[in-house]
């Protein structure tokens, strides 16, 4: 369905669904800017997560017909609805703009799902709005799809997420280094709010609107939290333990977000903004993919102390609110920052010992772990099998393994291997349970970036099959799925990717 590019704002349509509600739109009007998209020329459906509507109890065959397609262009909406973009700021690479906001999403509204949660629905490559500094608003094809299968991985493997509901082409160019077609995502998430909009009132003082914010987050995402006394105390903790949980996820995968400014951090815990994101191949704690972070300050190895300091800014926010006495305040703020090791600490190690099929805990389990990481570094061999493997190779005598063919120089993994073989057998486990847990804990299946970057590549050329075919297989990524090997090897050396890009 062809509509007029020219068209001054969304026309109305009747397509069924059930009435988005949007509670972030009640807030004072300085919380966002109302905004019409601006309209595409040919959309055209690309991918439709039937799943995802499933849970959010929406109506599929409305959404992909030829209206709800409009409307997940952003060319037409039902009556009543009003987007809005939410305004926020943050720190980029650790320079503060006071003034950021959604440049190129608008939220539609929000629908509780079929278990009780609010979750949001935005479109992300709109158009234009208030925050977009001169930029056209739009994205292009590549970044689309790969938040689309990033987050769909990310979800099948456990880590909280924001999920792609669809991906829209919308027949008309956007052009950054190159002219590159346009699409339209739609994005699912418990909410769009990020530190970076809690500094956005910070910096203009607006105490009156850091409490109306902050007494919103907790009703939306920590009701529990409502009836206590030193509820924004408790909303950092909250925050706190939801960050310490979702970045020791990440680690435990070989995830690295890529660009973890301030305002690409969700309050709720869920990883939000897949720009310039990457999983690694051979282990390297150093390991940087984005084009655009220079020094490494979003490495593998640093996020945890990125977050830590992410969190920081977010205590500062809520200053004001946690005591008139701004000493006190702080020393609340800094007992409360302190959890963010432990809690984080606690994830991570009861991670690894999954992924070492270690079912009690003993003094050196965690120097074992750390030891095996180490191996990996030394050995430049592959992170996601190298703990596949293993489980792997229970039966395996020792050195016949397949996880040692993974080292370019074997020898310090056999030295670790016995130690690591002597500690499973002080269990009593048989090798069937041991091995399942290990297969539940360690993927085979990650979104690969030389994968991602061909299926990109196909997409653009117009063959999305490649697209299809990687998203069935990240979607069961603890499954051995006979004939999708190659979707599990590691790169040659001529299909490494090396780098990146936020596609902003």
């Amino acid at each position: 369905m062809t509509s007029p590019a020219t068209a001054e704002q969304p026309k109305a349509i009747q397509i069924g669904l059930p009435a988005l509600s949007n509670s972030y739109a009640q807030l004072p009007e300085r919380f966002f800017a109302q905004t019409d998209p601006k309209p595409v020329s040919e959309p055209r459906l690309i991918r439709f997560n039937r799943p995802l509507a499933k849970e959010l109890g929406l109506d599929a065959d409305q959404l992909t017909s030829p209206d709800g397609v409009e409307m997940l262009a952003g060319n037409r909406f039902p009556a009543g609805l009003q987007a809005i973009a939410l305004a926020y700021a943050g720190h980029q690479f650790g320079n503060f703009v006071p003034q950021l906001g959604d440049g190129r999403a608008l939220l539609l509204g929000e629908v509780v799902d079929v278990n009780g949660i609010r979750r949001d629905i935005q479109l992300k490559g709109s158009g234009p709005t208030r925050f977009s500094r001169n930029g056209d608003g739009r994205a292009a094809l590549g970044p689309v799809l790969r938040e689309y299968v990033v987050g769909e991985a990310m979800a099948a493997l456990g880590i909280p997420t924001t999920r792609g509901l669809a991906a829209v082409l919308t027949g008309d160019p956007v052009y950054r280094e190159v002219r590159l077609p346009g699409a339209v995502l739609t994005r699912v998430a418990t909410s769009h709010i990020r530190i970076g909009t809690f500094q956005y009132f910070a910096a203009r003082r607006d105490t009156a609107g850091l409490k109306i914010l902050a007494d919103y987050a907790i009703q939306r995402h920590f009701p529990l939290l409502a009836r206590q006394a030193r509820r924004y105390r408790a909303l950092l903790e909250a925050v706190v333990a939801a960050q310490a949980d979702l970045v020791a996820r990440w680690m435990l995968v070989g995830f690295i977000h890529g660009v973890m400014n301030t305002d690409n951090m969700a309050i709720s815990g869920e990883t939000i903004d897949y720009g310039p994101c990457a999983f690694m191949d051979a282990y390297d704690p150093s390991a940087v993919f984005s084009s655009i972070d220079r020094v490494g300050r979003y490495a593998y190895a640093n996020q945890p102390h990125v977050a830590t300091w992410n969190l920081a800014r977010f205590a500062e926010t809520l200053l004001p609110l946690m005591s008139t006495d701004e000493n006190e305040a702080v020393s609340e703020a800094e007992e409360v920052l302190v959890s963010f090791q432990s809690s984080y600490e606690t994830v991570l190690q009861r991670g690894f010992r999954r992924k070492l099929g270690l079912r009690t805990e003993a003094e050196g389990d965690l120097q074992l772990a750390a030891d095996f990481l180490d191996v990996l570094a030394v050995g430049e061999a592959d992170f996601t099998l190298g703990f596949r493997r293993l489980g792997d190779d229970l039966d395996a005598a020792d050195g016949q393994g397949t996880a040692r063919q993974l080292f370019q120089d074997p020898g310090a993994f056999d030295v670790w291997s016995a130690r690591w073989r002597e500690r499973i057998a002080s269990e009593a486990a048989d090798t069937a349970t041991r091995r399942a847990g290990m297969h539940a804990a360690n993927p085979k299946f990650i979104p690969r970036n030389h994968r991602i970057e061909a299926m990109i590549k196909a997409a653009l050329g117009g063959d999305f099959e490649p697209f299809e075919e990687i998203l069935r297989v990240i979607s069961r990524p603890f499954d051995e799925q006979p004939g999708m090997e190659r979707y599990a090897d590691p790169p040659r050396p001529d299909e490494r990717v090396l780098q990146t890009f936020c596609g902003t």
